[in-house]
């Protein structure tokens, strides 16, 4: 099988996408796999270095703000059409699948026109500006979330779920014991995206100082970029701070309860590993999709929201608290964390492809 992959921009696209082609080679050794992406975000460091091959095209998000500034992202996007098809003509694809960003809209879009197989895939509750443009022209809609399916037209959408959710099943735990932290302890980790976040940092110095003496013990990621903001604080004994981990997914498999932003990707792999969660969306992301990403968990039980601008260290402790005393609450939301992680979610994505594909 020959497939196109376009994905771009955040790792809660780009990761997902790296999922499907891992699958796709697991199961079809003689396969091909070509990445387009763009020409200057991170997907076109991660893609190569993970040996396959890749395309970036030049592309630009449409301005909200200033509408004028559209006739160059216009000019882009319909050199992109010319480009993917060029591509797509010269590669020969039995199918071409988008797994975000906005590189996914020319690309699906000149694969539509060249009646090449299209498929793509949804990842956060409300669908972004280029999935909702391609759902009239792709063949098939797969979505994380069972709120998605009601954006998109009923008779070609499938609620599979997020592929990190079933990928991260095969990936080792941590024990909790391996970064200093008591066996016999409960666990809570902390983080706000890869890269940590300017205007939480404040916020979580102050709530760090209410953790001493508290019955359970707290790891704290900050982010490469914040790590040295926090040596002015004491930190209390219960209390691990770390910069960074590529074991992110081991530790939280040795976790209790987890406090996080609600970026689709997060959300996957908390409901994968079936956590209690804390979700403190980030306010400053496009249809404000992280708070509605984690209000579908909420309404099924299986997280609580901390909105950003209530967040300080008593309100924390006091969720944390409420939820880790409650022995009944805490094995409630357990299990509805666990409801939402799809554990054949790639399996599911693999045998839709094989469908559309006809084989």
């Amino acid at each position: 099988m020959r497939v196109i992959v376009a994905a771009a921009g955040t790792g809660g696209h780009i990761y997902p996408a790296l999922a499907i082609i891992h699958r796709i080679q697991q199961m079809d050794k003689s396969s091909k796999i070509l990445y387009i992406g763009t020409t200057d975000r991170m997907e076109k460091d991660i893609v190569p270095a993970k040996g396959i091959d890749y395309i970036g095209i030049e592309i630009q998000g449409l301005n909200r703000k200033n509408i004028f500034s559209n006739v160059s992202v216009l000019r882009k996007f319909f050199n992109a059409v010319g480009k993917s098809k060029q591509i797509i003509r010269e590669f020969k694809p039995d199918i071409v699948i988008g797994v975000g960003g906005y590189i996914t809209a020319p690309v699906l879009y000149a694969a539509h026109k060249l009646h090449i197989k299209t498929m793509i895939h949804e990842q956060n509750s409300i669908p972004g500006l280029s999935n909702k443009f391609l759902a009239r022209f792709v063949d098939l809609i797969c979505v994380s979330l069972p709120g998605s399916i009601s954006y998109f037209p009923k008779n070609k959408t499938v609620y599979t779920g997020n592929p990190r959710s079933e990928e991260i099943l095969t990936i080792p735990k941590i024990s909790k014991t391996k970064l200093g932290f008591a066996a016999t302890k409960k666990l809570v980790l902390i983080v706000m995206g890869s890269l940590g976040s300017t205007t939480m940092t404040q916020k979580l110095k102050d709530a760090i100082c209410e953790f001493k003496d508290k019955d359970y013990q707290v790891l704290v990621i900050t982010g490469k970029a914040y790590y040295d903001s926090y040596q002015d604080i004491n930190i209390p004994s219960n209390v691990v701070l770390l910069p960074y981990t590529e074991e992110l997914i081991q530790i939280m498999k040795d976790t209790d309860l987890m406090v996080s932003r609600a970026g689709a990707s997060t959300i996957s792999e908390i409901t994968g590993i079936g956590l209690p969660s804390i979700l403190v969306p980030s306010p400053y992301v496009t249809h404000n999709h992280q708070y509605l990403n984690a209000k579908e968990l909420e309404d099924a039980g299986a997280c609580f929201i901390l909105e950003e601008k209530d967040f300080t260290g008593e309100a924390l402790c006091s969720s944390i608290t409420s939820i880790l005393s409650d022995e009944k609450k805490y094995q409630a939301m357990k299990k509805a964390s666990a409801s939402f992680g799809k554990k054949d979610s790639l399996t599911k994505i693999y045998h839709e492809i094989k469908k559309l594909v006809g084989e």
